[in-house]
Formats: structure tokens, C-alpha cells, sequence
């Protein structure tokens, strides 16, 4: 029997696929040594002392938007009743309405997109025939085959919506996200170089960004085969080009617009807008899923 681990947030998974599962971490180091408690800077207030989200946009030292800061989804996941997972998903519609506040770091939970990235489009995302009947598998089976599950790496668009935080590290010229899951990164370079002709496929392809006034487009090719972005195993391919047109409207928010152009798994390009808010006063904890990772002998 699998033990569930005690992590110091309450994350809302799949029973089967993840709270279980991802369960089974274990945190080596003291929480006292974390610094989880330790006052962000430059917070804007209101009045009365609270945080004033919609606050100014920070601004890099080139006057573009910051996005650094630790993030989470302004979304929480509200599922139709228990546990969200493939079988069990958000409804589609209107966002339910959250308080604008920070993320609580002691509970980060998953987005409503997490088990379907494609919940408010109508009809779903238009999967190409040979990739129904996977799936649908899937969807049935809990995500059994999840790589995130097998402790693999995230793709980077899963991982705005999985109850992990981000930290953004911004630079003129980089831009570095940093994820809490397995120590994850990606490295997105704002200097609008070109993207490789034939790039070697990778976990988060190679990414690309230019400034379109406050918004920056970023441009990413080069991923990995079957590469998941949602708990029902929706993909990403090879052929795959994924664009980011990110916004950091005020002091407590970002919006990410992705618009995916994958011909070969999906029948024309999609796009959903994936929705972050900031988290304050916490630092990433170590949350590495090989450690003492159970899960796979128990499906042999």
C-alpha cells in the first residue's frame, strides 16, 4: 500500500494519479531552512495593508515588463465533485470567481485547464483521428501511462496548470522559469534569435521571444514526440509550434495566450489563454519525485 507524504501544500490531483502517487516524495530537508515564511520586496499595499494586486507592473531596467516572481494558477481547479483527475473534470464555462488575493503557498491546487487544457473550447481540441481512441484510453485509465506520473519532466505548458509552483527570473535578454517539480527549468531568450532549423527534440523545445509592445511573443519548436499537456494525455509532437503571447497587466497577474500549430496532432491550430497570480512570501521547495518513488513496481 502506498503511503501518502505529507507535503506542505494541499494539492488537488487525480486519487489515482497523483495525490497518491506524488504522495510518496519525500522532503529531506527542514521546512525551517526554507525560507517559506521570508517577506517578498517591493510588494504594493493598499491602505489597509493588504496586497494591492492590480498594483503597477514591475518593469525591467529596459522598461518592459518583469514577469519575476513565483506564480501559480488564478484559476484553481473546481471539479464536479471530489478529486479532479481524467475521469472526474472541471466543467466547462465561466472561471469561477477567485478571491484576488495571493496564492496561498500552504495550498496550491492545479488549474481548471490541468485535465483538459481544452475545456472551454467549443467541441474540445480538434484531435486528428489517430489520436481519439488514445486519448480516450487515457482518459479511461486514469492517465496510468502519465510520463509526469513516472516522474519525468513537465513541458512547459502543462506545468502553468499542475500544483507546482514557477518561479520566473527575468533579464533584457532571458527570461528563466524555474519549476519546484523534479528542479525543472526552461530558458526562454528574449533576443529574438532565430530558432534552430533542425533542433534535437527536447522536453521544452527551444524558445524564442520578441517584444510586441508590453506583450512578449514567444515562439517554441523542437519538442519531443507525445509529449503530454494534460492529465486526459492530449500531446504535443515534433511538428509541433507553440506561441506564448505573455502579458503581466498589473502587480499580481499574468496572462499567457498559447496558441498551438501542431498538424500533426491536431486538425487546425488552438488556443486558450492560461492564467497566472502571484504567490509572496515563500521561496520553491525541493519536490524531487524519484526519491523514494514507489509507484512503478507496484503497475508492473
Amino acid at each position: 500500500m502506498l503511503i501518502p507524504f505529507l507535503l506542505r501544500r494541499r494539492y488537488d490531483l487525480p486519487v489515482t494519479a497523483a495525490l497518491v502517487i506524488l504522495g510518496t516524495l519525500l522532503l529531506s530537508t527542514s521546512l525551517a531552512a526554507q525560507w517559506v515564511k521570508y517577506p517578498t520586496a517591493g510588494v504594493p499595499r493598499k491602505a489597509d495593508g493588504s496586497v494591492n494586486m492590480a498594483g503597477r507592473t514591475p518593469r525591467l531596467a529596459d522598461g518592459k515588463p518583469d514577469f519575476s516572481g513565483i506564480w501559480t494558477t488564478a484559476e484553481p481547479n473546481r471539479p464536479t465533485g471530489g478529486l479532479s483527475g481524467p475521469s472526474n473534470q472541471a466543467a466547462a464555462g465561466p472561471a469561477p470567481i477567485v478571491d484576488d488575493k495571493p496564492g496561498d503557498p500552504r495550498a496550491i491546487t492545479a488549474s481548471r485547464q490541468m485535465s483538459n487544457i481544452g475545456v472551454d473550447l467549443p467541441g474540445g481540441l480538434p484531435y486528428q483521428p489517430w489520436l481519439v481512441p488514445i486519448v480516450k484510453e487515457r482518459t479511461a485509465n486514469n492517465a496510468i501511462a502519465d510520463p509526469h506520473i513516472r516522474c519525468l519532466p513537465d513541458n512547459f505548458l502543462r506545468a502553468y496548470g499542475l500544483p507546482h509552483m514557477l518561479q520566473f527570473v527575468h533579464t533584457p535578454s532571458l527570461l528563466v522559469v524555474l519549476n519546484e517539480m523534479n528542479a525543472g527549468y526552461r530558458r526562454v531568450f528574449s533576443d529574438a534569435r532565430p530558432l534552430p532549423d533542425d533542433p534535437t527534440p527536447s522536453w521544452q523545445g527551444y524558445s524564442s521571444a520578441k517584444w510586441s509592445g508590453d506583450t512578449l511573443v514567444v515562439d517554441t519548436i523542437g519538442l519531443r514526440d507525445d509529449t503530454w499537456i494534460d492529465w486526459n494525455g492530449s500531446v504535443l509532437t515534433e511538428a509541433a509550434k507553440v506561441r506564448e503571447q505573455m502579458r503581466r497587466p498589473d502587480f499580481g497577474h499574468l496572462e499567457i495566450q498559447v496558441t498551438v500549430d501542431d498538424p500533426k496532432a491536431y486538425t487546425k491550430p488552438w488556443t486558450v489563454t492560461l492564467k497566472q497570480r502571484i504567490v509572496l512570501d515563500t521561496e520553491l521547495i525541493d519536490e524531487i519525485c524519484l526519491e523514494n518513488e514507489k509507484f512503478l513496481q507496484y503497475i508492473k
